[in-house]
């Protein structure tokens, strides 16, 4: 029978999360914006409040939550700051891969590794020719005996800066092109890794993206991830975990953008009367509130599908990412506008969460490139 409610386990856990995020992130969500840094202070209170790495195993110090109960979490983290709540769910991004092709002893060494100091990881795919063509990548890391050298130049790294290790994907055959793609574990500190100054950008400030390059990096062999060549089904199995966790935060921060604009206006007293007495703003407001509910429950619903082992899961999940942050784009921008001169200022926030707002529809495969995925999936 299909239901929409939560039970009460998945209740607890959307108020564990609301709660951290009144204490720690929305206190915060201003200052990083203006600071443009690693959200440190609130990242070792979501280790201290056990909410960072909820999907991964708990033996893994994550809490075995499902990609619906993360989608709830991440949902949270989204109305109180998208860039604080990246810097945390990228964790889990980047993390992804270890969950799905390390082998029992890389997973002990590298979770166990991260939750004793509780560090960050960063997941590195994207370079400067080669973004949502995953095809297009450059990077070599060419095998010598036990070890491999690893050579390349990576761009938009969340966490790059702050990681512990960092997640890489790199041909091991540049003659076999995307067929030779192989995932790896290397340490930030390893000798010849260079992490560019951070990047500057419109939104998601309190989120750090950073360029790398790698200069003839010594990889152990027990640092690759499976064998070699599976590194392309690594990234979109983990694409198709973490697309959802993109669609939630856009929903999140939608979410708040709309409260936010709806209180203000049922309090903004104009000839006489709230505002909301305007079928122009009221209208605005209802179709907001729509788009909302809209773009959660395409949330859900992609995550109980890859949670059930469904098919168009990987299709949902484009789905879900697509429609999240495109109304999410919209009802920030609509409550700019129900808001005024007020939601163009800074101290309320709003345009923050607009300009927040953008980067869904770019991050983990642009809108376009979700719309191939979907058009692919219902052509064949």
């Amino acid at each position: 029978m299909v239901g929409f409610s939560l039970d009460e386990r998945q209740m607890a856990i959307k108020a564990k999360y609301n709660e951290f995020v009144k204490q720690y992130v929305t206190p915060n969500a201003l200052k990083y914006d203006q600071l443009a840094e690693f959200p440190w202070e609130v990242v070792k209170a979501a280790y201290a409040e056990g909410i960072m790495n909820g999907p991964m195993p708990a033996k893994f110090g994550g809490n075995d939550y499902s990609i619906f109960d993360g989608a709830i979490a991440s949902e949270e983290l989204g109305a109180g700051c998208i860039g604080i709540g990246i810097s945390i769910d990228a964790n889990t991004l980047a993390l992804t891969p270890l969950y799905l092709a390390a082998n029992e002893e890389q997973q002990k060494k590298f979770f166990g590794h991260i939750n004793e100091i509780k560090g960050v990881a960063a997941y590195a795919l994207t370079e400067p020719n080669a973004g949502s063509d995953v095809a297009g990548i450059k990077s070599t890391a060419i095998k010598h005996g036990d070890k491999y050298i690893l050579n390349g130049h990576k761009r938009f790294i969340t966490n790059a800066e702050a990681a512990t290790f960092i997640t890489v994907f790199a041909l091991t055959n540049p003659e076999k092109g995307a067929r030779s793609l192989t995932a790896f574990v290397v340490p930030a500190d390893s000798p010849g890794v260079e992490i560019k100054p951070r990047l500057q950008k419109m939104g998601q400030k309190a989120s750090v993206q950073n360029e790398i390059l790698f200069h003839d990096v010594e990889i152990p062999e027990a640092n690759r991830l499976g064998d070699e060549g599976t590194g392309f089904l690594i990234a979109m199995k983990t694409f198709d975990r973490t697309r959802t966790g993109v669609a939630a935060l856009s929903v999140g921060n939608a979410r708040a953008a709309y409260e936010r604009a709806l209180h203000w206006a049922k309090n903004r007293i104009q000839f006489g009367a709230p505002i909301t007495a305007n079928q122009g703003v009221s209208f605005m407001l209802a179709d907001m509130a729509t788009e909302v509910e809209a773009a959660r429950l395409m949330t859900w619903y992609a995550a109980w599908a890859y949670d059930t082992g469904s098919k168009s899961a990987g299709k949902l999940s484009a789905m879900a990412k697509l429609l999240a942050s495109d109304l999410g784009m919209k009802i920030t921008t609509d409550a700019v506008q129900v808001m005024g001169g007020d939601g163009y200022s800074f101290d309320f926030g709003v345009e923050k969460m607009m300009r927040d707002a953008k980067l869904c529809q770019i991050y983990e495969g642009t809108n376009q490139v979700q719309r191939v995925v979907i058009s692919k999936s219902i052509l064949k």
